[in-house]
């Protein structure tokens, strides 16, 4: 049962590091909103957990099924539900016989070795949430969900269910207003929860390169994404200010906590300074394209 789960984990991490790769490319487009960006990571996020999707004659995978992947149907019904194998070890698939004895016993022990080092990794992934959380019991209580703490070197959320703003001792009054801007917008769009997730479908992966490459493309997106939309509230005409609110606070980073420090520096910087609002018309040709893209990436190849 064991090396079955693996060998679809096996199969979903080969597509989503691919869908992956592809957003992270598709991230240097210049003009491309980051709001579109960030939700384009849940493409690969889908694809690193669902083994089954929908076939369509459209799906990128079309170009290389006739190469690198098989296609398994799983209901020939319309539409066809099909899943992606890359791996093509088996002779049949429900339930999973492999091709080989030899090949058997690789994916036993692999799938062994594979849920013993996610489990530490998650196991170890809590326990680094738990030590932070206890780091800042003695944080004082401001106003609202407004806290400060001395150990923080940067302003960040923590919490998912009931998220409290944390603020270093440090952050001066005129630098608040743009602190808590960016922050009450992760609270909004619950990127704390998708923080959580990225990191468990990391540690699930992790024997994919490509799944911490995207992991920390995603973290750098979900600020910029943040950063264009606070600013969209804010005004064009605060970029200075924003910004030097930026630079004022350390990079202080963790992954469980959405920090207004908390990606690289000058990036954020850059954009902040360039950041121009989309019209209407821009806005809308964006999502459609955003939209064109996640389709032909989220569907399967046609059965053969």
């Amino acid at each position: 049962m064991l090396s079955e789960i693996f060998y679809w984990v096996l199969n979903m991490s080969i597509i989503g590091g691919l869908t992956g790769l592809i957003v992270a490319l598709l991230r240097k487009v210049r003009g491309l909103p980051k709001f579109a960006v960030y939700l384009l990571w849940a493409v690969p996020l889908i694809r690193l957990w669902v083994p089954f999707g929908i076939a369509n004659r459209w799906s990128l995978l079309n170009l290389i099924s006739q190469y690198t992947t098989k296609t398994v149907v799983v209901w020939a019904l319309t539409p066809e539900l099909s899943a992606t194998n890359c791996v093509q070890a088996a002779e049949s698939y429900f339930p999973i016989e492999y091709k080989t004895d030899l090949l058997q016993g690789v994916f036993e022990l692999a799938s062994l070795i594979w849920a013993i080092v996610a489990a530490a990794a998650i196991l170890t992934a809590i326990a680094l949430y738990i030590l932070t959380k206890r780091e800042l019991r003695d944080a004082k209580h401001l106003s609202g969900n407004l806290w400060v703490s001395e150990k923080l070197t940067s302003p960040a959320v923590y919490g998912i269910f009931k998220p409290k703003i944390i603020i270093p001792a440090f952050i001066s009054e005129q630098d608040l207003p743009y602190i808590l801007a960016h922050e009450r917008i992760h609270i909004r769009r619950l990127d704390n929860l998708w923080r959580v997730v990225a990191v468990i479908t990391a540690c699930v992966h992790w024997f994919n390169p490509l799944a911490w490459v995207c992991l920390r493309r995603f973290f750098a997106d979900m600020e910029l994404a943040c950063d264009a939309k606070a600013l969209a509230i804010l005004g064009e005409d605060k970029r200075k200010e924003y910004a030097s609110a930026l630079l004022n606070c350390a990079a202080g980073r963790s992954y469980f906590a959405s920090a207004f420090g908390g990606a690289k520096t000058r990036v954020r910087v850059e954009h902040i300074l360039s950041y121009k609002k989309l019209t209407a018309l821009a806005s809308l040709a964006f999502a459609a394209l955003a939209a064109a893209v996640a389709f032909v990436m989220i569907t399967n190849a046609m059965g053969a």
